[in-house]
């Protein structure tokens, strides 16, 4: 990754916005965040998580929040019937999840390889929409929480 300047990062081959947020203040929003999902509040938690994605500079942190910003946009698509949205969604936070797994620095008390194991299980064997009876899958969490 790098910065472009105060209000860009290049991540992934492309320009993202750059917000710096102090790191206890990304932290509180992941807290929010996964209360938000445990209430099912899938558009809630994607909200509490903009700021924390936007406002970290290192890339394993930038895709943590992002790969569960997917999975919270997932799970709004799902709430609105519709089944793609739901499968495009779960694969992008697959991959975005995926390179987070092997990399422990910015996992915030997250068992990322449980949670993108259980993405994975929910996503469709094709091209085709994702069932809508799957329910989301929980937030797993390790001591370090």
């Amino acid at each position: 990754m790098t910065r472009l300047g105060s209000a860009t990062i290049r991540q992934g081959g492309r320009d993202k916005a750059y917000r710096p947020l102090p790191e206890a203040d990304r932290r509180t929003a992941l807290v929010a965040a996964t209360a938000a999902w445990e209430r099912g509040d899938w558009f809630e938690a994607h909200e509490l998580l903009e700021p924390a994605w936007m406002g970290a500079d290192d890339a394993v942190e930038r895709d943590l929040y992002q790969g569960l910003i997917k999975l919270a946009a997932a799970y709004v698509h799902r709430a609105r019937g519709n089944g793609m949205g739901l499968a495009r969604n779960l694969a992008g936070s697959a991959t975005v999840l995926g390179r987070v797994a092997d990399d422990h620095r910015y996992t915030l008390g997250i068992d990322v390889a449980s949670l993108l194991a259980d993405v994975t299980r929910r996503m469709p064997a094709g091209d085709g929409p994702a069932d809508l009876a799957f329910e989301p899958p929980t937030i797993p969490t390790t001591e370090e929480r």
